[in-house]
């Protein structure tokens, strides 16, 4: 199928509503975000039925906002990508079904695409080449997981989480640091200024070949850290409050340390020497500035996401979407949902 012109892509599987125009050069025309940490920060995570009903709230006018920024009508674009899988499912439902209700309107092709495909594909976007493969790791707070990425859709699970995501293990950890939600975001700047060698916790790499990730004995090393064996204390903490900007780096630290170790043991195992790295914990400084000395050790090259297109966004909703649409893989107006997969 020629597919030359802009793609509109809408994105909804979990706490932001976003809608983006990417040209079939990938260009980025447009992009929408609305978020909803605010909603959400009262409950310290996302609350599926909040979620939904922003989403039932925001979708038009995110969508009509974003065509308006790439100053482009329904008749300018080629087609309709959305996010159909994985996701809370509610929240796909709205954005799934606000596509299809687009696409049968405007006569437009629509296009179901896999979230974490799309995250690797974000990394993707700002080569001027592609050279595949690539070791593809997707960190988010839903999702830990490590790829082998021979073409832009396709991808070969290496390895991923027993237990909890990368990010939900640094927003469990702030919540325990009383640091609030989202965690991420608020260690990284608790710890700024902190040594991340002051507190020696063990990375979790499982076995001495494992690609798979296991997050949770983490969190059980920080809380006996500030409450003691067991976790039983009746102190708040037993060690110094002045100590949470050491905590947090030397958490933060061996989060990355640990995905970047991952990363090169991948690289090892298969012999490809390109890592790409994508999802809401590619925005994390720490674990940028970790994996760059990883590579410069082991030999490999590493590409993030950019940081706008880290987090849930519809720019690689889009971005992807075009890259099925130019090779005639379309969907039907029965495209499902689900929430895994």
């Amino acid at each position: 199928m020629s597919q030359t012109k802009p793609v509109l892509g809408i994105e909804s599987s979990c706490d932001e509503t976003a809608a983006a125009v990417v040209s079939a050069s990938n260009q980025v025309l447009s992009s929408v975000i609305h978020s909803q940490i605010d909603e959400h920060a009262d409950w310290g995570g996302v609350v599926p039925e909040v979620a939904g009903r922003s989403h039932l709230r925001m979708i038009r006018p995110v969508v009509e906002q974003a065509l308006k920024e790439a100053d482009l009508k329904p008749s300018d674009l080629g087609g309709i990508a959305v996010t159909h899988r994985p996701g809370l499912l509610g929240s796909l439902l709205i954005g799934t079904t606000s596509a299809k209700a687009l696409a049968f309107s405007w006569d437009l092709p629509l296009v179901g695409v896999h979230h974490i495909e799309a995250h690797s594909y974000a990394a993707l976007m700002p080569l001027e080449k592609m050279e595949f493969p690539y070791i593809t790791l997707v960190v988010s707070g839903g999702h830990t997981s490590l790829y082998k990425t021979t073409d832009a859709l396709s991808m070969e699970l290496l390895g991923s989480t027993r237990d909890d995501a990368a990010g939900e293990a640094l927003d469990k950890a702030a919540k325990m640091l009383g640091l609030g939600y989202p965690g991420g975001p608020a260690i990284q700047k608790a710890g700024a200024q902190g040594d991340p060698l002051a507190f020696p916790f063990k990375m979790p790499l499982i076995a001495p070949q494992s690609l798979d990730f296991s997050f949770s004995g983490m969190k059980t090393a920080l809380l006996y850290t500030i409450k003691g064996a067991g976790g039983t204390t009746s102190d708040p903490w037993i060690v110094s409050k002045d100590c949470l900007p050491d905590l947090c780096a030397s958490f933060e630290s061996i989060v990355a340390r640990t995905l970047a170790r991952k990363c090169r043991r991948a690289c090892e195992q298969t012999g490809i020497n390109r890592v790409l790295v994508g999802g809401g914990v590619a925005c994390n400084t720490r674990l940028r500035e970790v994996m760059a000395k990883e590579a410069a050790k082991a030999g490999f090259s590493a590409q993030f996401a950019p940081p706008a297109y880290c987090t849930d966004n519809a720019v690689m909703i889009a971005g992807l979407g075009g890259e099925k649409l130019r090779r005639g893989l379309v969907s039907g107006l029965d495209l499902d949902v689900a929430s895994t997969g």
